[in-house]
């Protein structure tokens, strides 16, 4: 038994929000500094109001609808997220909770911006174990809460939002191969040092990341995920028809691009208009390619991350 997508979806909160308007707001920078180095030109922010699993309920109707599936058919609810509704119960369950459905096993991935890659290489696991039917499989941050909007060389980059795939049992191959790996010993490099101990917030709340240290270290393991995922598969990178990187600077993904051998009109690029999204780049990315109609039935489909952790991997899929 075999692991295929047969349903994609998105979500994205309110109207979106320019790098002016960042300006506007009192962040000490302007869009020529953003765009030249990050290639970011817009993202959207959620209100007070929304969570995550309010984006992931959107997200999860609308792939729910694309695979002509109903919510109780699902036996297997994976949410990866750094931003969840709160410390617990996790975000899986409060979405299974709004989906009406009842039974199937619900939880969290946290492996920030690789957690869909994470959670999804899972919910093919589970499915060729036997055990699973259909998963529906969900990225969904609001990095906004975590951003320090003092510090212009993080909050700028990041936005919210969510994206949503259903993954079925399937007789033929969809999900031809995956990678995944982590190295704790770079946590240092991006996180969110904070925590809560007695209701009082002990350390510090906020993202902290050093650009120039996780641009390297994602340069190198990216191509090193994607050649590894791409040779268990009996193929080469640069024979995929679609290249979905995480949405993380415009920079890292066409230098990952270049050492793979993908073309530029072979990648999928969204963090113009989403910004890093964390988990939720991926599956975004890709539920735009598919109702813009550039990714097609039957094309080969290459996913990869890279996250606070520091955590990396690659999926590769025959869409």
């Amino acid at each position: 038994m075999f692991a295929r997508i047969t349903g994609v979806g998105g979500s994205l909160p309110g109207n979106p929000v320019t790098n002016l308007d960042l300006v506007r707001r009192g962040v000490d920078t302007d869009d020529e500094w953003i765009v030249s180095r990050t290639g970011i030109r817009s993202r959207y922010l959620a209100d007070p109001e929304t969570s995550s699993s309010d984006l992931a309920l959107e997200a999860a109707r609308s792939a729910l609808l694309s695979a002509k599936t109903d919510a109780a058919e699902i036996d297997l609810i994976i949410v990866a997220t750094s931003t969840p509704d709160c410390i617990f119960p996790g975000t899986s369950c409060l979405l299974q909770a709004k989906l009406g459905n009842k039974g199937a096993m619900a939880f969290d991935v946290q492996a920030v911006c690789s957690g869909f890659v994470y959670a999804l290489t899972i919910a093919e696991k589970f499915i060729r174990a036997g055990g699973t039917k259909k998963a529906l499989v969900v990225g969904a941050e609001v990095f906004s809460r975590i951003l320090d909007w003092n510090d212009r060389s993080t909050c700028v980059l990041f936005g919210d939002g969510a994206g949503a795939v259903v993954v079925e049992a399937s007789e033929t191959p969809g999900i031809l191969s995956s990678v995944a790996y982590a190295d704790g010993a770079h946590h240092a490099i991006l996180s969110v040092p904070g925590n809560v101990c007695g209701g009082k917030v002990i350390g510090d709340p906020f993202l902290r990341m050093d650009g120039q240290a996780v641009f390297r270290f994602a340069v190198r393991v990216l191509f090193d995920a994607a050649e590894k995922c791409c040779a268990n598969a009996g193929i080469s990178p640069c024979d995929v028809d679609w290249f979905i990187p995480h949405q993380a600077n415009v920079r890292i993904i066409n230098s990952t691009a270049k050492k793979l051998g993908i073309p530029p009109e072979r990648i999928i690029v969204t963090v113009d208009t989403h910004g890093n999204t964390s988990a939720a780049s991926i599956p975004l990315a890709l539920s735009v390619a598919v109702a813009d109609g550039r990714i097609q039935r039957g094309q080969k489909l290459l996913l990869e991350g890279v996250g606070g952790g520091l955590t990396w991997g690659a999926v590769l899929l025959e869409f």
